[in-house]
């Protein structure tokens, strides 16, 4: 293993990429949460205080004034500081939820108000440590049968916040600090974990690309869960897989090509050997025999071209409305004497009219083979059976001739280019092996397919499906 292998990064670049991108959104999402949530602290909260405080003044204004109200004076406030504590503390929790004396910080502390006689002196002030918090106060009357006998000064909120961010908003932040730090590094553990995975796959699909792409078609890829990726990977392996028959396939039809030229060749230069030696002479049944062999080649070259031109998409048809039934009936009452030479009975049920969309010669070409195939593979004494019906939007046509079959496990191979059944349909004058795989060529062209399945008769029955044509389209084109 190489050193650039043995030293290679834990994160790829897209790897990389994704825990920066997955990083910063995830800060940058923290960051404002925690900028929002402390803005919303400060300004909820100061409002919060600035209700909370006005209505405890106003609960202890009243509460005064009824104090006023049977006293008629404010002395006994003044002479006992203790009476001013537990005054407000009944007036702001009132019956016998009493809290423990206040401390500095909590809401309703008494040190936090001030009262004024009538004449404006002090009853209740400032301590002298907060004196010059005396021009900030809040005030409100202190009225008792409609008479003004005192005035409630309070601290306003913003003085109220100095105290409690010390006491609520700081900690408060500080969880909220702790929190996005807690996101932070979650996100980072997240984030490394997520672009490692999704590194470690995308390069793992990088690498099985590049060697796919170097020729070996044997690479595959797991195929874990039923996310985006695992379905990449499928198609992937997919495609492996197509590439790698296609491969064998193209290294099967090179050999199988060579081999069926090989055996005509071999034979005319055999003849052509023996006429130069004085083997055999030079007349017109010796030439025959080598015509007959370059025929052969011929068909073979034509064949070849046919199928090269099917895949290039490039086979000419010339699509017209016709009768099916008719051609057909036509081309099998011209091949039943050959049929019959073969030893083959034919038996048809052909429907129609039956108008379709088709080119006259391929169609010709395309019975031409069936009718090659089932001379070659078909047992004598054997029967041919032809039958064409309307079935919904198709027109049907099925294909059955007798003895011997195939076995099922055959039958999708059939129409591969020169393939031939190991068996009782595997005869020397099989032909090139082309025959069923030019069919199925033409019928494509047709817009239909070939299916191959086991027939009544014993043999194989081939099945295609022509599109009919709509009764108000038959004459269109010649008209």
């Amino acid at each position: 293993m190489s050193a650039k292998r043995l030293f290679r990064p834990a994160f790829s670049r897209l790897g990389l990429k994704l825990f920066v991108i997955i990083l910063v959104v995830n800060v940058a999402i923290a960051g404002l949460v925690f900028v929002a949530i402390s803005r919303s602290l400060d300004q909820g909260f100061i409002e919060y205080l600035d209700r909370s405080q006005t209505q405890r003044a106003e609960t202890l204004a009243e509460g005064l004034g009824e104090a006023w109200a049977r006293r008629q004076n404010w002395q006994w406030l003044r002479q006992s500081p203790r009476a001013w504590h537990h005054l407000v503390r009944r007036q702001l929790w009132p019956g016998d939820n009493l809290p423990p004396l206040s401390i500095e910080g909590d809401l309703g502390d008494p040190r936090d108000f001030v009262l004024h006689d009538e004449s404006g002196l002090p009853v209740i002030g400032l301590p002298p440590d907060k004196d010059d918090m005396a021009a900030e106060l809040r005030w409100l009357p202190v009225m008792s049968a409609g008479r003004q006998v005192g005035t409630l000064g309070y601290r306003p909120p913003e003085q109220l916040m100095a105290r409690m961010d010390r006491l609520f908003l700081a900690q408060q932040q500080r969880n909220l600090t702790i929190i996005v730090i807690a996101l932070a590094l979650t996100s980072l553990l997240l984030a490394a974990a997520l672009s490692w995975w999704m590194g470690r796959r995308a390069r793992g699909m990088a690498l099985a690309t590049r060697r796919l792409t170097e020729g070996d078609y044997s690479i595959r890829l797991p195929e874990r869960g039923r996310d985006e990726l695992s379905s990449l990977s499928h198609d992937f392996n997919v495609l492996a897989e197509t590439l790698e028959a296609s491969r064998e396939a193209r290294t099967r039809w090179v050999s199988d090509i060579a081999h069926e030229l090989r055996t005509p060749l071999a034979v005319l230069r055999g003849e052509i050997e023996a006429m130069q030696d004085g083997i055999r002479a030079l007349d017109q049944d010796n030439l025959r025999s080598l015509s007959q062999e370059v025929g052969q080649l011929e068909r073979l070259v034509a064949d070849l071209r046919l199928l090269s031109q099917s895949d290039a998409g490039a086979l000419e048809v010339q699509l017209a409305p016709l009768d099916l039934g008719e051609q057909l009936a036509t081309r099998l009452d011209e091949a039943e004497g050959w049929l019959a030479d073969h030893g083959l009975t034919l038996e048809h049920d052909i429907q129609g009219p039956a108008w379709i969309r088709g080119d006259l010669q391929r169609l010709r070409q395309l019975w031409n083979n069936l009718i090659d195939n089932t001379c070659a593979y078909t047992q004598a004494p054997g029967r041919l059976k032809v039958s064409l019906r309307r079935e919904a939007d198709d027109w049907v046509l099925r294909w059955e001739d007798s003895a011997p079959g195939v076995p099922v496990n055959e039958l999708p191979r059939l129409t591969e280019r020169l393939y031939r059944v190991e068996g009782s349909r595997n005869r020397s004058s099989g032909g090139s092996g082309l025959g069923l795989s030019i069919a199925t060529a033409l019928a494509r062209a047709h817009d239909t397919d070939m299916r191959p399945s086991p027939s009544e008769l014993g043999g194989l029955c081939w099945t295609l499906r022509f599109p009919a044509l709509p009764d108000h389209q038959q004459h269109e084109d010649d008209e």
